[in-house]
């Protein structure tokens, strides 16, 4: 009895969503295209990752090679954007990350996923806002931050911001307005804020290119020391532990993978298009292609961006909150000081409004599921706007905008963003090998004229029904060479457990490694590597589904295993502070889902109808 309760426990865990494409029943508007969703990425992305943390990064962790921290974290969000846009094709859906791992391996792991979306999207906007403030401060001479330093500090240090951000609270405010007036109205601000930070970046790149200096990237030690002698005296041991050692990778390749970690943050715009799946016309072709086109232009963006800050001014005399109109001051344009930091508001302004806008999208989704307070899924019936989860999700960046300083913000986000990415790779992965979709949403979200597609899919599922018990038998010869060519039940079941252990190696592979870098770690990282290449050989191996979509990720299994590696290394190059703040975070959704979720989920009523349904008709079949 007790073990009953326990599977019964674990299955209301794991039960997936049930979703229909087919049915246009959305309380939401559709009225976005292609270009809006490509405008929306960009603009979303290219924000505070170019105007604040490029001189953060570059002068404090990375150097020069801030370029190569670019690059790492641009192949991290291209690998998890393939994957995003085979489920945007697959449940055209609003939800992203939430209802793919929804429909795919269960209720908690959905909920894990949203929860850290609604983290990453909130320090987004809180981030942002607060860059907005300081870059409008740097242009009127920084009388806000030195009034509130001196009226309004706040002395905790590693947990508030110096002084509480009230100007950042207002321009949230305006934006969470904005966004409750109507879908249509914020993507057209979007695109125009979008254009004049295209513009601006296309003069900053020229700009730093024209003006910039080689030498920049070749400083030696002497060069630094010479330079900041006026400041720290004689004391040139403490100047090359703060600036490094000169040259293009001043702080080694740790430092470049650290500044990695923190420049991800830069590229999390294109999950924003994957909310949007029932407000985009034909959200399985404009999605992919969204995704796609958006990462592109950033990664271009922020490698030329940061490749002429840098060549403009040595790294260590970057400013940390207002890297660009300062570095225009050092190479004699003051006339391009104000118009650059204009130019970086209206971006600010775009990336603002790029982060605030999925993140009510997902809190509808999930209250609209039942995981939480139902309350929040109510839409205006005029502007179709998810109302409620505006203006809760704008006052809760509003308050965190008040209160923290963005470096910590930044960092915690990372890591929530990183965790989904890596469920989603897992995901696609998991799914691509299965003999049956789990729902309805994969069969709906195919093209009507595919007729001979459905024909193969019922095919499929009749032989699925029919395969003869010898393939359940596990040998290692059913493991390599499967007796069929579609997926069963025990090919689907390998590639499940395939994709645990090489979840766990890379997790623990990457934990060891973070604590103590040593010979033995490297001689495990080799044994890891090995086992991982076995296991996705054992993975590829395996029969695909023949399911057609307008998007498929290529070269399976490898993206799906790089992916999820590069977002975990990733996470482990966030210090302690920065989990302890994560685990803060999951421990009050597992509050909210055990208390209420699991009791409350749209999920869980279907179940329970079914199993009525199904002692109905025992009992009336009994009475027979």
């Amino acid at each position: 009895m007790e073990c009953q309760k326990i599977i019964n426990f674990g299955n209301q865990l794991l039960r997936r969503k049930n979703v229909d494409c087919a049915r246009e029943d959305s309380r939401l508007s559709r009225c976005l295209n292609t270009f809006d969703l490509v405008a929306l990425g960009v603009g979303s992305t290219l924000g505070a990752g170019v105007y604040v943390l490029a001189g953060a990064v570059a002068r404090e962790n990375a150097g020069p090679a801030i370029v190569i921290s670019f690059l790492i974290a641009s192949l991290a969000s291209v690998l998890a954007g393939l994957c995003y846009g085979e489920f945007g094709a697959r449940v055209p859906k609003t939800g992203s990350a939430y209802l793919y791992s929804y429909v795919t391996v269960g209720e908690l792991w959905a909920f894990v996923t949203g929860w850290n979306l609604i983290l990453s999207y909130v320090i987004g906007t809180s981030s942002v806002a607060r860059a907005w403030s300081a870059t409008f401060d740097e242009i009127i001479g920084q009388h806000i931050e030195e009034f509130c330093k001196r009226y309004m500090k706040m002395d905790a240090p590693g947990v508030l911001a110096k002084y509480p951000d009230i100007f950042a609270v207002v321009i949230i405010t305006i934006l969470t307005g904005l966004l409750i007036f109507g879908v249509k109205e914020s993507a057209l601000v979007n695109k125009v804020f979008t254009c004049i930070n295209i513009l601006v970046l296309g003069f900053v790149m020229v700009s730093g290119f024209v003006k910039g200096s080689i030498k920049n990237w070749q400083l030696t030690e002497q060069d630094i020391y010479n330079t900041s002698h006026g400041t720290y005296g004689d004391n040139q041991t403490q100047e090359e532990k703060l600036y490094g050692v000169g040259g293009f990778m001043p702080y080694g390749l740790k430092g470049v993978l650290s500044g990695a970690a923190t420049c991800f943050y830069a590229f999390v715009g294109f999950d924003c298009i994957a909310t949007t799946g029932e407000e985009v016309k034909n959200p399985q072709k404009a999605i992919p292609i969204g995704i796609v086109a958006s990462l592109l232009i950033c990664f271009v963006a922020y490698f030329g961006v940061s490749a002429a800050l840098t060549l403009m001014m040595p790294y260590y005399q970057l400013d940390t909150n207002s890297p660009l109109p300062n570095a225009f001051k050092y190479v004699g344009w003051d006339g391009a000081n104000y118009a650059v930091a204009v130019g970086s508001l209206c971006a600010l302004s775009t990336s603002l409004l790029g982060s605030m806008f999925p993140m009510p999208r997902i809190i509808y989704a999930m209250a609209e599921d039942g995981l939480l307070f139902k309350f929040l899924a109510k839409v205006n019936e005029k502007r179709k706007t998810p109302i409620i989860a505006t203006v809760t999700s704008g006052i809760i960046a509003a308050v965190m905008a008040f209160l923290f300083d963005l470096k910590d913000l930044v960092d915690l986000m990372s890591i929530g963003t990183l965790l989904a990415y890596s469920l989603v790779a897992a995901c696609v992965l998991v799914l691509r090998y299965q003999p049956e979709q789990p729902n309805l949403a994969y069969q709906m979200a195919r093209t009507t004229e595919e007729t001979d597609n459905n024909e193969s899919v019922s095919t499929s599922e009749s032989q699925a029904g029919f395969l003869p018990e010898e393939e359940e038998k596990c040998s290692l010869k059913t493991i390599l060479c499967p007796p069929n060519s579609d997926p069963s039940k025990f090919s689907g079941s390998v590639v499940s457990i395939s994709t645990f252990i090489i979840g766990f190696l890379i997790v623990g592979s990457c934990i060891l490694t973070a604590l103590e870098p040593s010979v033995l770690i490297k001689a495990i990282w080799i044994i890891a590597a090995i086992l991982v290449l076995v296991v996705s050989f054992v993975i590829w191996k395996q029969p695909e589904s023949k399911t057609k979509l307008s998007f498929k990720v290529p070269l399976l299994p490898l993206l799906p295993v790089v992916s999820i590696f590069v977002n975990v290394y990733l996470m482990m190059q966030l210090d302690l502070g920065t989990w302890i703040r994560f685990a803060v975070w999951m421990l009050i959704g597992f509050i909210i889902y055990f208390t209420y979720g699991i009791w409350h989920s749209v999920e869980a009523t279907y179940a329970a109808s079914a199993d009525a349904e199904r002692n109905t008709d025992v009992g009336s079949e009994s009475c027979k």
